[in-house]
């Protein structure tokens, strides 16, 4: 996956104000190596700790808005300090990871710089930090609103019965709601695949 170092100077350009130099100061704490990635759909960003030849190495997809972009990289240092603190024996999402992404959470909180609604999901998301970057359903409905563009469509938001494409070019047929899932049938081979609400589809 193509990607690029985010030189210093720049890093301002992908982050919400009042933010950069709290930032800065863990990536020069702990020389972490900051690359942006293109579009990725499996994941928002990830981390390779450091070894005895390499630096820490956090990579955060460019086409996030500001507050997403942030948050994911907030996911990613809560892996680095886990390591940093905790060593290599502990869960990527257990409860010492919790602990730590808990604390940066709090710590950019206490600024006041989200707005009020992404600060009530983050405050909502204190109590059990999710193990994926803007992982829980609440929060990442709100982080939408900050798209600048946005041509995709939540499962949750088609009509049932509706058709959608995926990222990978397959169409489905959205069907009823089992719990927290919608029972979707792929069109070309009849199979049903269990699609969480907040996934983001094509609408055809």
């Amino acid at each position: 996956m193509p990607k690029k170092e985010v030189p210093i100077g720049q890093l301002n350009d992908y982050l919400p104000p009042g933010t950069y130099e709290a930032v800065l100061a863990y990536l020069r704490q702990y020389k972490v190596h900051l690359t942006v990635a293109r579009e990725r759909k499996s994941v928002l960003g990830d981390y390779r700790h450091r070894t005895t030849q390499d630096n820490h190495r956090i990579s955060v997809n460019g086409n996030l808005n500001t507050w997403s972009f942030l948050i994911t990289l907030l996911h990613e240092l809560a892996h680095l300090l886990a390591f940093e603190h905790f060593g290599n024996n502990i869960m990527a999402h257990g409860k010492e990871w919790k602990k730590v992404y808990g604390g940066l959470l709090d710590q950019f909180l206490q600024k006041k710089i989200f707005p009020p609604d992404i600060e009530l999901e983050l405050l909502h998301s204190l109590q059990n930090p999710g193990a994926s970057s803007c992982a829980e359903d609440g929060l990442l409905r709100v982080l939408r609103r900050y798209d600048k563009q946005n041509h995709h469509h939540l499962v949750e938001e088609l009509a049932t019965n509706a058709l959608f494409r995926t990222s990978d070019g397959r169409v489905f047929k959205k069907g009823e709601k089992l719990r927290k899932r919608f029972k979707c049938a792929e069109v070309k081979t009849g199979k049903v695949y269990l699609f969480s609400p907040v996934y983001e589809v094509e609408a055809v």
